[in-house]
């Protein structure tokens, strides 16, 4: 992007204006590491990516903290039906992901922690949480105040538990005060993993998790919290209100990026369903370039279905969009500048990436070709 995008560009994400001095820090949910990445996985990474690299080339430090969950029960689960230690499973698992994100041309995040190395943060935020009453502790296990969570999210209370209880929720937890309490610190049944912590051996609970690996490596609030709309809730709303109730910094988040599902088949696209569709299957027959832009080429926080058919209409518009960087460009040195100008101002206007594609398509030139830097989709 020329010298004058960059000094007049500003950013508009999820309906709201989000100025940024210097560095922007997005915290990004990422991967349970217990199953392999299908397009679900990835529309959310790279569409993360995307987000970065046009914050970079703005002319801002960003800094991305994208998380491994790797404390959690269906992780424990499958490493027991695997025969595998619960740590030596997930390090397979991150490894075949980082490759498929590899493959995908998405950068690695400049931060990357894991969740049973961060063991430590969660005992401080679950002893902070204690001491500003946020949480109780009962039977070895602190529970976060969570009644509230549902009405700051827009929810009814039948609503926030239907969710609640599709991401594994114990709603009927005789030790709780409220249904809607969560755990941020869980006394270990026998043969799960467990760390000491003076309320007895236990382990992190899921939403405690992102909130203390985000306030200790992103400090006390983020600029974008980003992950798969699916997350809204209960995680990023749990995540959020735990790290505002230790901190007391309001918002947690400047701007939300949650990143619409996708589907196969009419469902969203999930191993329980399984429907599947997997990034090294689909690579295997396609460039990754045309699988990026297939992720990408529409609004991003609108679900969608994939089929064969977006896909090959994704490998021919890039195709179009190779053949337009590689002409002439069309028009004089100020009319390509216009054409930079506008791709700029497309994707810094909510991550418009459709209307920037028909900018570059139609103009053609060094325009094209650095909105294809700039969208990683280079061959």
């Amino acid at each position: 992007m020329t010298e004058t995008a960059r000094a007049t560009a500003g950013l508009r994400l999820a309906g709201r204006d989000l100025p940024v001095l210097d560095r922007a820090r997005v915290y990004c949910c990422g991967i349970t590491p217990y199953d392999v990445t299908h397009l679900g996985h990835a529309a959310t990474f790279v569409w993360v990516d995307v987000l970065g690299r046009v914050l970079r080339a703005v002319g801002l430090d960003v800094r991305l903290c994208r998380n491994d969950t790797d404390v959690d029960e269906v992780l424990f689960a499958a490493a027991e039906r695997s025969g595998s230690a619960f740590d030596a499973f997930a390090a397979v698992q991150e490894f075949r992901f980082e490759q498929d994100m590899t493959a995908l041309g998405v950068r690695e995040p400049e931060y990357a922690p894991r969740a049973r190395r961060n063991v430590s943060q969660v005992i401080r935020l679950a002893d902070g949480l204690l001491h500003t009453g946020a949480a109780y502790l009962r039977d070895g296990t602190v529970y976060f105040r969570g009644a509230a969570t549902a009405e700051v999210a827009g929810l009814t209370r039948d609503a926030a538990q239907t969710l609640a209880a599709e991401y594994g929720a114990r709603l009927d937890d005789p030790a709780k005060d409220d249904k809607l309490d969560v755990a941020v610190w869980r006394r270990s049944l026998p043969g799960e993993p467990g760390w000491p912590s003076a309320w007895g051996t236990g382990r992190p609970g899921w939403h405690a998790e992102c909130a203390a690996m985000s306030v200790s490596v992103l400090g006390l609030a983020v600029d974008v919290l980003a992950g798969g709309a699916d997350l809204a809730f209960p995680h990023h709303a749990f995540q959020a209100a735990m790290a505002q109730a230790v901190t007391g910094v309001r918002p947690y988040a400047r701007a939300i990026f949650e990143v619409g599902v996708v589907s196969f088949g009419g469902v969203k696209m999930a191993k329980s369903t399984g429907n599947l569709v997997l990034v090294s299957d689909v690579l295997a027959d396609h460039p990754a370039a045309a699988l990026r832009l297939c992720l990408i080429d529409r609004p991003w926080s609108r679900g969608w279905e994939y089929s064969p058919g977006e896909l090959a209409a994704a490998t021919a518009r890039l195709e179009r969009l190779y053949q337009a960087a590689g002409r002439s460009a069309v028009g004089s040195g100020r009319a390509q500048e216009a054409a930079a100008a506008a791709i700029t101002n497309a994707l810094c206007d909510d991550l418009d990436v459709p209307t920037a594609l028909g900018i570059a398509e139609e103009a053609g030139g060094a325009a094209a070709r650095s909105l294809i830097a700039t969208l990683g989709l280079s061959e």
